[in-house]
C-alpha cells in the first residue's frame, strides 16, 4: 500500500491534484488506515498513470474520464477511443496551425523593425494595430 506522497512521487503528480482528481471521480476513494491516511493499491498507481499521461497528450479531464471508462470495460469496442484520440488529434493539429501563424507573424514584426525610435516600432504599431496583421489569429484552425 502506498501512502498520497508515495503515489504523488511516482508518478510526478502534485498531491492537490490527486485529491482533485478523488473529488472528481477520476480516482477511486482510496482506503484508510485507523488513523485515517490515505492508501493507495497498485491499480490506484496504474489509473494516475493513465490520467497523467492522458493529461500530458493535452486530453481533456472529461475525455480522460471517457477513456477511463472504456478502460474499466476491456469488452467494448475501442472505436469510441479511437475517436476521442481523433478528435484530439484534430484539436492538436489546429493548435499546430495557429502557433505556425503566430510564429510568422511575430518574424515579419521583428524583421519590418528598424529599431529606431518606439514611436515608429514596427512591433509595437503591429501590437496596437490588429488590423496590421497579416492573419486573423483569432480563427486559425477553425
Amino acid at each position: 500500500m502506498l501512502t498520497i506522497g508515495t503515489l504523488a512521487r511516482k508518478t510526478g503528480t502534485k498531491v492537490q491534484t490527486i485529491r482533485y482528481y478523488e473529488q472528481i471521480g477520476l480516482l477511486n476513494e482510496p482506503g484508510r488506515t485507523a488513523g485515517g491516511q490515505r492508501r493507495y493499491a497498485q491499480s490506484d498507481l496504474d489509473r494516475l498513470a493513465f490520467v497523467r499521461h492522458g493529461r500530458q497528450l493535452g486530453f481533456s479531464l472529461d475525455a480522460i474520464r471517457d477513456l477511463l471508462g472504456l478502460s474499466d470495460n476491456p469488452d467494448q469496442s475501442c472505436s469510441q477511443a479511437d475517436s476521442i484520440a481523433q478528435q484530439q488529434l484534430v484539436q492538436v493539429q489546429q493548435r499546430i496551425l495557429r502557433l505556425q501563424a503566430l510564429e510568422t507573424e511575430l518574424q515579419r514584426m521583428i524583421a519590418e523593425c528598424e529599431g529606431g525610435q518606439t514611436g515608429d516600432c514596427r512591433v509595437l504599431e503591429v501590437l496596437r494595430d490588429h488590423s496590421e496583421c497579416l492573419t486573423d489569429h483569432d480563427n486559425i484552425g477553425e
